[in-house]
């Protein structure tokens, strides 16, 4: 039943419980997915919901199809693991934008070209799918997640709103991979509100584009990027004046996709009707930095060449070549939430460290050591920032994930004249 009052309702009922899983993942981009193949490989019982009807998140549904860089700029892979694994995927079935001389993998001399590729954004996403629910992972699409149920400090499962109704499923790891700390936050984690530019990438084609494809073979070339605002990574052409999307409340979304789909329909007006088309919109809001956790540590963006005993991974920044960083497991969690882990772009990360851990490799990587966590707690009984953070490195370096950089990596002279853009920008 519902009581109405002055200024809201007060909700009584009872929600069935529907499910109990060993490790829930809430929200299926690459981060998510990762987690969820990872904790499954483990031999737990897993459960991924996602909003939409795609999965990989701003990688497929938002368009953003690319791996950056998972290179040092030197012709050395730093990056590996499971991202290097869905990297592959990625392109298994579409186009590729791989440089000649990492095709067969790391160049066997130095170079400069840099590791990455784009890719089908809608054939990864039904890659993802295959990979997904032929692991034996459950998968509930269509699906918003309301509320954590919390019990001191304890996240009990995770209540459920879509198509049958509302619904409960038990969990005994919640892993947050909602990119906006949306369970962490509901749950009274401590998290950081950031905010994002006025940018806006839609996917176009026209005669030119087609023409070009034809050409040159390749059909990547068919396609463009058309922009509503395109104000880049570092604010460049953010309109003066305009505050910063936060990203986190119905009002904000909306307000940024009817400003950004006006702006953009402005623009097509003045063009030919007869020669151009857009492809795809982006399905989902192409924020980067919205919420994120304040973890047992925070990776700053001047700790690049830092080593950290507890990294889970070897990162290197998509910007600037030979820059490195290390990710410590303690920036996935927060002491005294026992069941409570995040991967992905929200993870515990500032300034220019928030830029380089938010992209596609370090999020999927991240997803890995979250899902592998998230069955050790339970195998352990131990709470999910009480681990054996050894053992987590042992597991992750037989799946081939680089732990430690190597010193001899860091060059004699870093090119430290390149400001860090990323830095002081919330």
């Amino acid at each position: 039943m519902n009581e109405l009052c002055e200024n809201y309702i007060e909700e009584y009922g009872k929600v069935p419980l529907k499910g109990e899983y060993d490790v829930i993942v809430a929200g299926a981009g690459v981060a998510g997915v990762a987690a969820a193949l990872s904790a499954k490989r483990m031999g737990k019982t897993v459960l991924l919901i996602e909003k939409s009807l795609t999965l990989g998140g701003l990688a497929t549904l938002g368009l953003i199809n690319l791996f950056v860089p998972m290179c040092n700029g030197r012709g050395k892979q730093i990056i590996y693991g499971m991202a290097e694994e869905l990297l592959r995927e990625s392109i298994k079935y579409g186009y590729d934008t791989i440089p000649a001389d990492w095709l067969d993998g790391e160049p066997q001399g130095e170079t400069k070209s840099r590791y990455l590729t784009r890719f089908s954004a809608n054939i990864f996403a039904l890659v993802l799918t295959e990979m997904i629910t032929d692991s034996g992972v459950d998968l509930l699409l269509d699906t918003v997640i309301s509320k954590p149920v919390m019990e001191n400090g304890h996240c009990k499962g995770l209540i459920v709103e879509n198509k049958t109704g509302r619904e409960y499923f038990e969990g005994k790891i919640i892993i947050d991979t909602t990119g906006d700390s949306d369970i962490l936050y509901r749950a009274g984690v401590p998290t950081y509100q950031g905010g994002n530019y006025f940018s806006y990438y839609a996917l176009g084609t026209n005669l030119e584009s087609m023409e070009k494809a034809c050409k040159s073979g390749k059909i990547n070339n068919a396609f463009y990027y058309v922009c509503g605002g395109n104000a880049s990574l570092y604010g460049t052409n953010h309109p003066k004046g305009m505050p910063l999307f936060p990203g986190t409340t119905a009002e904000n979304v909306t307000e940024y996709i009817v400003k950004n789909q006006k702006v953009l329909l402005e623009k097509l007006k003045k063009q030919d009707r007869q020669t151009r088309e857009i492809v795809t919109l982006p399905g989902m809001a192409q924020f980067r930095t919205t919420r994120r956790l304040i973890g047992d540590y925070e990776l700053k963006g001047e700790e690049r060449f830092v080593h950290f005993e507890d990294s889970i991974s070897a990162l290197c920044d998509f910007e600037n070549r030979d820059w490195l960083y290390e990710l410590p497991y303690r920036c996935l969690v927060k002491t005294g939430f026992d069941n409570l882990i995040t991967a992905g772009r929200s993870i515990s990360a500032s300034g220019w460290a928030w830029e380089v851990t938010r992209v596609i490799p370090p999020a999927i990587v991240s997803g890995q050591a979250a899902g592998i966590a998230a069955a050790m707690a339970i195998d352990t009984g131990k709470p999910i920032y009480g681990i054996d953070v050894k053992e987590l490195q042992a597991t992750l370096e037989k799946q081939n994930v680089m732990i430690h950089f190597d010193d001899s990596l860091i060059p004699d002279d870093p090119d430290l004249k390149v400001l860090m853009p990323g830095d002081g920008h919330f």
